[in-house]
């Protein structure tokens, strides 16, 4: 077997056309965007390339056939904040062969090793932790935009090499044909009355303002938890401005109380829907099947993130936002479905909120760590 840097156009053109050759006969995958995975490794999209540096490799058996692929990355601001510094590794795919796994495994061990790592997590993404972040072993169904989907067989391979669990993602979803649970409903409206408290929609014309308030609430929201590294405003932005071809402002969403902000979410159509079957490009007729189905066939959102400041957490502030939601997108009778973005098995407030929904199991990832 050949396991090989890429280091040119050719090789970036065979770390893409891994999967799909891999997944050629599953009925269930979604090949992402080529755009959307180059920009991981371009230093010129990824601003995480500011605090971190990432490479990769693609692997060939004897005859020179493309048999896997896998990609290493330190980010500097988490690296150290662990007991061991750790490094990440994802985008792996391989054919069902242990040895061939395990040349892939080694080989972003060694790199990371090389770089003064002593751990790895995996597989995760060069980036923030809402697309292409860990391994799918429960809900082998079409993946939406930004989720990881893998064979079931990975599993095998990640623990047989010693990749322990750190935590578990947890995948739910709404199903938008049934009304919201009577509490959860009577809840919200009662929230939504009461005085000082306001709600808003995202307004591209004033996207500095929402962006600026969903920093202020997220990373007020999420400081508490271990290893946090506060967004920057440039990887909002950079998200927003990829958002903007699927972006309807209304289901981006704001709390207020008395002018602060306080709770937010941040719903998109689900991109998936529209791209299968574009095998990751997007030309001219991909760009206006794109354009039709984003009005006509799509009948799934996916929730990307939401956030509470703590001090505002159990108000009831998630019920009115969801409830918003409804009332808008359910007169349009477009859409059938909700998927909840994943949360962690640590996040019990969270896990709380989904439940309150009425939500349902949808999938399951594995954020894996193996110690050197």
């Amino acid at each position: 077997m050949q396991i090989i840097p890429v280091s040119s156009p050719s090789l970036k053109k065979d770390f893409l056309n891994t999967p799909k050759i891999l997944y050629k006969n599953d009925h269930n995958f979604i090949c992402p965007l080529d755009s959307e995975v180059e920009n991981v490794f371009d230093p010129n999209k990824n601003n995480f390339f500011n605090h971190g540096k990432c490479t990769r490799w693609v692997l060939k058996d004897e005859q020179g056939k493309l048999i896997g692929r896998v990609a290493a990355f330190i980010n500097e601001k988490k690296a150290f904040n662990y007991e061991q510094p750790t490094g990440g590794m994802g985008f792996f795919e391989c054919i069902d062969d242990e040895k061939a796994a395990f040349l892939l495994f080694d080989t972003a061990k060694a790199w990371l090793a090389e770089n003064g790592m002593k751990a790895m997590d995996g597989p995760i993404n060069f980036g923030e932790n809402d697309s292409f972040w860990g391994l799918l072993v429960d809900g082998f169904t079409p993946p939406s935009f930004g989720m990881n989907y893998n064979f079931p067989y990975y599993q095998k391979f990640f623990e047989a090499y010693g990749f322990v669990t750190e935590y578990e993602q947890l995948t739910n979803h709404i199903n938008l044909t049934i009304p919201f649970p009577e509490r959860f409903t009577k809840i919200a409206n009662w929230v939504r009355n009461k005085p000082g408290y306001t709600f808003e929609y995202f307004d591209k014309k004033n996207a500095e303002k929402y962006i600026n308030d969903l920093m202020e609430i997220y990373n007020d929201g999420w400081q508490d938890f271990e290893n946090f590294v506060p967004i920057k405003k440039e990887t909002l932005q950079e998200s927003f401005k990829s958002m903007e071809p699927i972006m309807d402002e209304h289901l981006i969403q704001f709390a207020y109380f008395n002018g602060e902000p306080a709770s937010f979410v941040v719903l998109i159509p689900d991109a998936n829907q529209m791209i299968k079957g574009f095998d990751g490009k997007l030309g001219l007729l991909e760009k206006l099947k794109f354009a039709y189905r984003r009005w006509v066939g799509v009948t799934r959102m996916r929730a990307i993130v939401m956030g509470t400041k703590p001090k505002f957490q159990k108000h009831g502030l998630e019920s009115v936002l969801f409830i918003r939601l409804g009332e808008y997108v359910l007169p349009k009778n477009q859409y059938k479905e909700l998927e909840l973005s994943w949360v962690g098995d640590f996040n019990e407030q969270m896990i709380a909120i989904h439940k309150a929904t009425g939500a349902t199991f949808g999938k399951k990832h594995l954020t894996m760590r193996k110690i050197f």
